[in-house]
């Protein structure tokens, strides 16, 4: 039972995507070193025991490593995030008030050329 389970955790890890590392991809500094994918020998039973047991200590330490890289990456992707929406809110706030002035003045002219159309008879 504990050799099928360790196969198919093993399994999964690959299944479920574990992150490749390679040369100019983010890295997670805090994490430490990524975990090394065992070589597994099942020549013998003796071996292939052996190899359910490394297969079993890599799970552990590459899932330990996973959570710590998610966090990492949340975390940094978080406040990217955060100085994005300051930027934006800036922008937007800058982009309302001339929005808002414009509405403003077309309001005004509105009033004030009813107001003189009234006045000197003209209809509109």
């Amino acid at each position: 039972m504990k050799t099928t389970f360790a196969i198919c955790a093993a399994a999964s890890l690959l299944w479920l995507g574990a992150p490749a590392h390679a040369e100019g991809l983010w890295t997670a500094a805090g994490c430490g070193a990524e975990p090394s994918a065992p070589t597994l020998d099942v020549s013998s039973v003796d071996r292939y025991n052996a190899s359910v047991d490394k297969a079993a200590s890599y799970e552990k330490a590459a899932r330990v490593y996973n959570a710590c890289v998610a966090k990492e990456a949340t975390r940094q992707q978080t406040v990217i995030s955060n100085e994005a929406k300051a930027k934006m809110e800036h922008i937007q706030e800058g982009s309302s008030a001339v929005q808002k002035r414009i509405a403003a003045n077309f309001s005004k002219y509105t009033t004030q050329l009813k107001t003189a159309g009234a006045k000197l008879g003209k209809a509109h």
